[in-house]
This record gives structure tokens, sequence and C-alpha cells, in this order.
């Protein structure tokens, strides 16, 4: 099942990470406890780094007509701004499958 989600994690004077996107609800479910690495993504050595738990995301819609009509007319994956799968290790997601 396929959710519209919103991401958002506040880091004070250094500014902040927020992002619209569509994901599969259980994808979202397995990225919980994962450690996502985003890179200098506030500035030169802001080295972001985070773990990715539920307070960090709120899902906006689940209403599948709607997000089939969404991706029919923007596309599927990122909205706007920072989706956390996008930063996943290609190689960490490999093991898992394996697993």
């Amino acid at each position: 099942m396929k959710a519209i989600v919103s991401f958002y994690v506040d880091y004070g004077r250094m500014g902040e990470l927020d992002g619209l996107f569509i994901c599969d609800k259980e994808a979202l479910e397995k990225l919980y406890g994962k450690e996502v690495y985003f890179g200098e993504v506030l500035g030169k050595h802001s080295e972001v780094s985070l773990e990715m738990d539920a307070s960090l995301f709120q899902i906006k819609t689940e209403d599948q007509d709607f997000i089939a009509k969404f991706i029919e007319i923007m596309g599927d994956g990122t909205i706007s701004g920072y989706n956390p799968f996008d930063y996943i290790d290609e190689d960490e997601s490999e093991e898992e499958e394996e697993d």
C-alpha cells in the first residue's frame, strides 16, 4: 500500500531537513531503526547522519485513488525536499535482501 509521507528533522541554527515523497508503507516501516547518511546537506563539514524512527515521518494520505491520480500526473518518488530512501547505502539494502 502506497502513502504520501512527509519527513522533517530540525537541527536548530544549522537548518532542517524536510521532504515529501511517495513510498510503500511497508518499506517505510522497514526503514525505522536504520542509520541514513545524508552527507553535507546542511553545509560544508555538516556530515548529517540520522537514525530513522517514526517520529520523523507523518503519513499525509493513504488514499490509493488519490495517490494513483497523483502519480499519473506528477510521477512516483520524491515530490520535494529530501527523501531518506535516496540516501540509503546500496550495499546495506542488498545485504538485507539476502538475509
